[in-house]
């Protein structure tokens, strides 16, 4: 049974997240509520201000929104990551109206396409369908990032979150800004997960996505998108610098693969039955705490379902010496076994054993040959969220 403290404290929990209680300031309709003061706080923490040019980051599988904003050092810092109450579909892009798929890709939203009035408390349209969605003549109007739980092709965000993103977006259009990009992806765009579901019908679109995805990681800044020969293309940083980060970054992304793909790493298949949601909001409802309006419930039982369509290799180490080597778990990853003729190198020692893979002299340097060598921190997420590589400036 559920004490009644801890009743009380969930109930609390869902009317924060839900937004059952979501008040404006006084005197103010909801569309002008103000940013809260902690947001406000934050934002003069990260050098940046309600006025300055913000970016959104949209994340399927992870259920994540994220809020960027331009900083003094003229580079986008992630503000805020708010969870999704719900979207609805597959992984993969929108293809036809009423197929219940969100939209991936790369958006634009104007102030034009924020809705005040919205049934779903408030709401702003991703732009679907764009130039790409166009070219490979796909339908659906309306898809937009909206208030409550309930999702038919959008990202339901909960009237309390939406207040707030709305907030945000509005006064970054009273600053000066013409369109906030949206970048819209199945997943956080690593090169595990992009290892993971290589088999998936989607990869090639999906790797665009990565292109765009990392170059905004090396940079910071905007992307500068089109659409040429039915894929999308993205124009170099005007800075040289800049692009040799963007060079830099996609080249330790690729070795980075190449080694996942050298090991044996799985590869799956992820289904839901329609869609799904933040495991935050999910905990409330296993909880039996309402979170409202919540489109297909049921279907959330089945959300994110991993089928295994190439399993990893049993692992594999050998030793120098006579005698049997317990290797340690931190010590072993999986790794295939050697093709005929393979010639294996050892690249680095342990305490005990010797690890054998095959050379990928890049694998430790995204650089040629005497060059620097470039550092990544990890940069803890607000809500929830995977750790997430941040590359470091070039060192001069």
């Amino acid at each position: 049974m559920i004490s009644t403290f801890r009743r009380v404290h969930l109930a609390i929990l869902a009317t924060v997240l839900m937004g059952q209680a979501v008040q404006a300031a006084s005197g103010y309709p909801k569309h002008e509520a103000p940013i809260p003061p902690p947001t406000v706080a934050l934002m003069k923490e990260k050098n940046t201000s309600p006025a300055e040019p913000m970016l959104i980051r949209i994340y399927k599988k992870e259920a994540e929104l994220e809020v960027w904003k331009r900083s003094t050092t003229g580079r986008y810092v992630r503000l805020k990551t708010f969870p999704i109450c719900r979207w609805s579909g597959q992984l993969g892009p929108k293809r036809k109206e009423g197929d219940r798929q969100t939209p991936e890709g790369f958006y634009t939203v104007t102030a034009s396409q924020m809705n005040p009035k919205s049934k779903h408390y408030l709401s702003f349209d991703t732009g679907f369908p764009n130039a790409y969605d166009r070219a490979h003549g796909s339908t659906g109007s309306a898809l937009m990032v909206h208030g409550t739980c309930s999702s038919a092709g959008c990202y339901a965000m909960t009237d309390a979150a939406m207040s707030e993103i709305y907030a945000l977006m509005r006064e970054t259009f009273r600053g000066g800004l013409k369109a906030v990009q949206l970048h819209a992806y199945p997943f956080r765009m690593t090169a595990e997960n992009l290892v993971r579901h290589r088999f998936d019908a989607n990869i090639a679109f999906w790797r665009q996505l990565k292109e765009g995805s990392d170059r905004f990681e090396a940079t910071g800044e905007e992307l500068v998108v089109s659409v040429s020969a039915g894929r999308y293309t993205f124009q170099p940083a005007k800075s040289p610098d800049a692009e040799a980060e963007v060079v830099a970054y996609r080249a330790m992304e690729d070795d980075h693969e190449a080694v996942l793909l050298e090991e044996g790493r799985a590869a799956i298949r992820t289904t839901y039955a329609d869609g799904g949601q933040h495991p935050s909001f999910t905990a409330l409802w296993r909880r039996g705490v309402s979170l409202g309006e919540v489109s297909r419930p049921e279907a959330l039982a089945y959300a994110g379902l991993e089928r295994v369509i190439t399993p990893a290799p049993a692992t594999r180490l050998t030793c120098l010496g006579t005698g049997a080597c317990a290797a340690q778990a931190h010590e072993v990853k999986a790794i295939s076994p050697p093709a005929a003729g393979e010639q294996l190198k050892p690249i680095a020692r342990l305490d005990g054993p010797l690890m054998w893979l095959t050379e990928l002299p890049s694998l430790f340097t995204s650089f040629p040959v005497g060059t620097a060598p470039m550092g990544v921190t990890h940069d803890q997420p607000m809500i929830l969220g995977a750790q997430h590589i941040v590359p470091a400036r070039l060192a001069m």
